[in-house]
C-alpha cells in the first residue's frame, strides 16, 4: 500500500494546507487504539526490511557516484517521491541517499539507529532517543527526505541559538541535496519571515512559527480561500501569508513542546491604555497590611490568594475613601488577591528576573527567560511594583491558541526526545502520535550513585559543597542541577567560599549557554546549573576525562515531572563514555514542601539524621509528590482541552481563541 508523503483525506490541499481539527470528545474507537497501542511492542529498533535492503543498496549505489551522477540521481529520486510517495523501497532509497550527502557534506556518517528515527519521524511518530545519540542529524536526514518530495518543513529546535547553529550546521547537508534553508529568529521582518517560510526546510523554535500562524489567521480573517490568497502573493500585499501552510513539523524535545508547555497560552496582544496606577498602588499597599491565615490564604498549587470573609471586610474598610476603580468593592478585592499573589507566591530569581528589559518571566521547564512573555489580569504590573519596576501597559487579546491546539494542524507531525515513554498515551490520544523507543547506539556507561537525603536545606548544601570539593579533587567535571536561578546564586556562594572555582549558567546567563557548556566536560571544570543544562545542550568530555570516571551530574532536586529528571542525568555518559549521576535532596526543596505537612516533614526529617531507616522512609514523600504534580499537570492539560472544546462548541472562532 502506497503511503504518500503528504497523504490526501481530509487535508484541504491549496496555498495554505493544514489538518482540520476535531475537538470532539475522544471516540471508543480512538481508546481502543490507544489501548491496541499500548499493548503493542514500543518499536523494534530495526527498519522494516524493505526498508533497510532499499537502504544498504542506495548506500553501496551512491558512494561510488560522480558529481555529475550525483545531481542526475538526486534529480531522480526528487521525480520519484513526488509521483509515488514514501513507499518502503523510496523511503530506503531516499534515506540513503541523505545518508550519502551527509558523508560527502559533513564526513559524518549515519548510525543505524539514527536513519531508524528519521524512518519513525516519517511514519509520523514520535522518537525516544537518548541523550547524546546524535539527534540533530537523525532530524535532519527525515527533513531532507520530507523536503525531497515537495513536503515544506519546519524543523522546530528548544531555542533560538539552537535554530541558528543548526541550519549554518546543516546547510551544506542540504545544499548537497539541492534543498534550500531558512530560519526564523525573534526582531526579523514580515519580508524575512515570508522569505525564510518559503524554503525547502526551516528551522525555528515553536513560538515563532505559532505566532507567525496567528497572524496569518488574522491577515486571511480565519478564510483559506485560494484566489484570495493568490492575489495577495501576487500583488505583494502586506497582509500576505507569512507560512506556507501547515505541512510537516518535527519537534527536537518533542515532550517539552507537547506537554509541559502545552498549557502555556501564545497570545497575539495589542497595548491598551496604561494601567490605573493609582489603584494598583492602592491595593498593593493595602495587600502588604493584611495577615496570612486571618485575612487571606494562600494556594501555591494554583498560583495564588483568596481572601477571607476577614480579609475582604478588612479590604472594605480601606477603600471607603479611595475613588476611581479602587472604589468599586469587587474590582479592588480581585487587585489585593492579586497584589498577594505576587508579594506571596510568586519570587525573585524563580518565577522570574529582573533585567534591563523589565520583568521577565523564567519557563519553569527550560530555566530559561520566556521571551515576550508576560502575566496576564494585572499581576505582572503587580510584581512591577513588587520590585520597584516601572508599570507596563496592559495589553487586550486579539487572538490566542496553545501548542495542544496547535500542533495538531500540522498534516504532519513527527519529532523525538529523550523522554517519551512516560507519556506516551497521552501522545497518542491527543496528539495521534505513537511513541516508539531507538536503541542505544552504543551500550551506556551511566552508573547511578543513588539518592542522599538531608532535613534542611542548609544540610543539604554542605553536602553538596564537600561532594564538589571531594570530586573536583580528583580531577573530574561536575555539572550541578539546581531547581532555580535563586539556589543556583545560593550554591555559588557556598563554593566560591569554600574556594572552589566553577561557572553558572541560569535563565539570567542563557546567551553565554554554547561557551559554558561546551567547559563543562573539562578535566576540574565545576558547572552550576538550572534546568537550562537539561535540553538541546551537549557536554563533550575533555582530553583524559573518561579515563577518571567522566562527568559526574548531581541532582540538587526532583523536578515536578520524571522526564525532566531524566534530562538532566542524560548530560552525562553519552556516546558510550563513561559518567555517574546522584541525587542530594533536602526535605525543604520545593517539590515536598509544596505537598506535605510542616508536621510529617519534621518528624521524618529528625529521622534522616540518624540515617538508615529515616532516609528509606524519607524517599517515598518525593516518588509520592512527584507523581501528583505528574497527575495535576495531565489534569489541567484535561481541563484545557475541555475548555477549548465547550469554547469551540458555544462561540467557535467569534470571540478569542484565535
Amino acid at each position: 500500500m502506497n503511503t504518500r508523503v503528504l497523504p490526501s483525506p481530509g487535508i484541504a490541499w491549496g496555498p495554505y494546507p493544514e489538518r482540520k481539527v476535531s475537538l470532539n470528545r475522544p471516540t471508543l474507537r480512538d481508546v481502543m487504539r490507544c489501548a491496541t497501542d499500548l499493548s503493542a511492542p514500543r518499536g523494534s529498533g530495526r527498519l522494516p526490511r524493505a526498508v533497510a535492503a532499499a537502504l544498504t543498496r542506495a548506500r553501496e549505489r551512491f558512494a561510488l557516484l560522480s558529481q555529475q551522477a550525483w545531481i542526475g540521481t538526486v534529480q531522480e529520486v526528487r521525480r520519484a517521491l513526488r509521483r509515488d510517495g514514501l513507499t518502503p523501497a523510496l523511503t530506503g532509497t531516499a534515506l540513503g541517499l541523505a545518508g550519502t550527502a551527509m558523508s560527502r557534506a559533513l564526513g559524518k556518517t549515519p548510525y543505524d539507529t539514527q536513519y531508524y528515527a528519521a524512518w519513525l519521524i516519517l511514519q509520523n511518530r514520535l522518537a525516544e532517543m537518548a541523550t547524546g545519540e546524535g539527534k540533530t542529524l537523525a532530524t535532519a536526514v527525515a527533513a531532507a527526505v520530507a523536503a525531497l518530495g515537495d513536503v515544506p518543513v519546519h524543523l522546530l529546535t528548544a531555542n533560538d541559538y539552537l535554530v541558528a547553529r543548526d541550519r549554518e550546521l546543516m546547510r551544506p547537508f542540504y545544499a548537497t541535496l539541492g534543498l534550500t534553508t531558512g530560519c526564523v529568529l525573534p526582531g526579523m521582518s514580515a519580508a524575512a519571515r515570508r522569505h525564510a517560510y518559503g524554503q525547502d526546510v526551516t528551522y525555528a523554535t515553536a513560538k515563532e512559527v505559532a505566532f507567525d500562524y496567528l497572524k496569518d489567521h488574522l491577515a486571511l480573517d480565519g478564510e483559506r480561500d485560494p484566489l484570495q490568497m493568490r492575489a495577495r502573493e501576487i500583488s505583494g500585499a502586506s497582509d500576505a501569508p507569512l507560512l506556507c501552510g501547515l505541512c510537516m513539523a518535527i519537534l527536537d524535545e518533542a515532550d517539552s513542546i507537547l506537554l509541559d508547555e502545552a498549557c502555556t497560552p501564545l497570545v497575539l496582544s495589542a497595548p491598551i491604555a496604561a494601567v490605573d496606577e493609582r489603584a494598583f498602588r492602592g491595593a498593593y499597599a493595602i495587600a502588604a497590611k493584611l495577615w496570612r491565615n486571618r485575612d487571606y490564604a494562600l494556594d501555591l498549587e494554583a498560583r495564588g490568594a483568596r481572601l477571607t470573609t476577614r480579609g475582604r471586610d478588612a479590604v472594605g474598610r480601606a477603600i471607603q475613601d479611595a475613588h476611581g476603580t479602587l472604589a468599586l468593592r469587587r474590582r479592588a478585592e480581585e487587585l489585593v488577591e492579586i497584589a498577594l499573589a505576587a508579594r506571596h507566591v510568586f519570587q525573585r530569581d524563580r518565577d522570574y528576573a529582573v533585567t534591563e528589559a523589565g520583568i521577565q518571566i523564567i519557563d519553569e521547564v527550560t530555566g530559561r527567560i520566556a521571551t515576550g512573555r508576560i502575566w496576564s489580569s494585572g499581576l505582572h504590573q503587580m510584581i512591577e511594583i513588587k520590585e520597584g519596576v516601572a508599570l507596563s501597559k496592559q495589553a487586550a487579546t486579539i487572538a490566542r491558541i496553545t501548542y495542544q491546539r496547535f500542533f495538531p494542524r500540522y498534516v504532519r507531525l513527527g519529532g523525538m526526545s529523550g523522554t517519551l515513554t512516560e507519556s506516551r498515551r497521552e501522545l497518542r490520544v491527543f496528539f495521534g502520535t505513537p511513541v516508539a523507543r531507538v536503541p542505544l547506539a552504543k551500550r551506556s556507561m551511566r552508573r547511578w550513585i543513588g539518592t542522599s537525603i538531608y532535613p534542611t536545606t542548609e544540610h543539604k548544601w554542605q553536602a553538596v559543597v564537600a561532594r564538589v570539593r571531594e570530586l573536583h579533587a580528583q580531577g573530574r567535571p561536575v555539572l550541578v542541577g539546581t531547581d532555580s536561578v535563586d539556589a543556583s546564586h545560593q550554591l555559588s556562594r557556598r563554593l566560591a567560599d569554600a574556594g572552589v572555582a566553577h561557572q553558572v549558567l541560569n535563565a539570567l546567563q542563557d546567551t553565554e549557554e554554547a561557551q559554558r557548556v561546551s567547559r563543562a566536560g573539562e578535566r576540574g571544570t565545576v558547572t552550576v546549573a538550572t534546568n537550562i543544562a537539561g535540553r538541546g545542550t551537549d557536554i563533550q568530555l575533555g582530553a583524559g576525562v573518561a579515563a577518571i570516571g567522566g562527568l559526574h551530574v548531581i541532582a540538587c532536586m526532583r523536578n515536578r515531572v520524571r522526564r525532566i529528571d531524566r534530562q538532566l542525568a542524560g548530560r552525562c555518559a553519552r556516546h558510550g563514555d563513561p559518567g555517574s549521576v546522584e541525587e542530594m535532596l533536602s526535605l525543604e526543596d520545593p517539590l515536598v514542601a509544596q505537598f506535605w505537612p510542616p508536621a510529617a516533614r519534621r518528624a521524618i526529617g529528625a529521622l534522616v539524621v540518624q540515617g538508615g531507616l529515616g532516609t528509606l522512609l524519607a524517599r517515598p514523600l518525593f516518588g509520592i509528590a512527584q507523581r501528583a504534580r505528574e497527575w495535576n499537570d495531565f489534569y489541567r492539560r484535561r481541563q484545557l482541552r475541555i475548555a477549548e472544546r465547550e469554547a469551540h462548541e458555544h462561540y467557535a472562532f467569534s470571540g478569542g481563541i484565535e
